[in-house]
């Protein structure tokens, strides 16, 4: 009798650990599939976008990029100019990047960027300098892209200078930004954009051109001469050349084969 008590306590017990476990088991399983649900499909009901911080005593200087721009030709002018903001008694740069969107831009080798803006929505700041870098479209269905191309036109109208990198410059010719003014690009493309746009003086041999608030380069690594020259036109030789220390750049302007037109 007394051996029948203690089997009969034994199977309570099992039967209770049993029951606790697999109650356990469930909230566990439940908590780790709530964990992994899909970002896309978690709720975003009390998230707001967060605009960056743009000081009003700065240029103001937007980066147009979309998918498929070319990381050298986006990072090594916002190099240049973001680092502004480290030097002494120069009216520095404020640096963003506009997209036609708010979800992540893809460069074309797989860098993910999240637009400070997307100009087809969002109120924008006054643009003082917009930057245009090459993207792997801009020779093809970037240009039939009407409501971009608008963009850069409307931007052109109160912008300072308008720069661009490799065939960020086939965007520009195709606003009709470049039509009066002497341009390049990079350097295989030149012969295609001349085909494309027959009525440009579009010249060779040079890494950048400056004509009037025009800036076109070559593109590529040559893209840190550029946004050099801008700094240096606006600052300076020695503030140009303190940016160009700061990221193991020699820099001579004498030594760089660019072409100014009328500034």
């Amino acid at each position: 009798m007394a051996n029948q008590l203690v089997m009969k306590h034994v199977l309570s017990v099992l039967i209770l650990t049993l029951f606790v476990s697999c109650n356990f088991s469930k909230e566990n399983n439940s908590a780790y599939e709530i964990k992994n649900i899909p970002i896309e499909e978690q709720s975003l009901e009390n998230s707001s976008k967060v605009f960056p911080e743009l000081d009003p005593d700065r240029y103001n200087v937007a980066f147009l990029i979309m998918d498929g721009t070319f990381n050298t030709e986006f990072t090594a002018p916002y190099d240049i100019f973001q680092h502004t903001i480290f030097r002494d008694s120069i009216k520095a740069m404020n640096v963003f990047t506009v997209a036609n969107s708010d979800q992540s831009v893809t460069t074309f080798e797989g860098l993910k960027i999240l637009p400070d803006f997307n100009y087809l929505k969002d109120s924008l700041p006054r643009i003082d300098i917009l930057v245009v870098p090459s993207a792997e479209h801009h020779l093809d269905s970037d240009l039939e892209d009407s409501t971009m191309i608008n963009f850069v036109k409307q931007v052109d109208q109160k912008a300072l200078f308008v720069t661009s990198h490799c065939d960020g410059a086939f965007v520009l010719a195709k606003a009709g930004v470049l039509d009066h003014v002497v341009s390049t690009t990079f350097p295989s493309d030149i012969d295609k954009m001349k085909r494309s746009f027959p009525k440009l003086d579009i010249r060779k041999n040079v890494l950048f051109v400056h004509d009037g608030k025009y800036i076109t380069s070559a593109g590529g690594a040559k893209s840190f001469e550029a946004a050099l020259y801008l700094c240096e036109f606006l600052y300076g030789k020695e503030v140009a050349q303190s940016l160009a220390g700061g990221l193991v750049i020699d820099w001579n302007l004498d030594s760089v084969p660019h072409l100014i037109i009328k500034n």
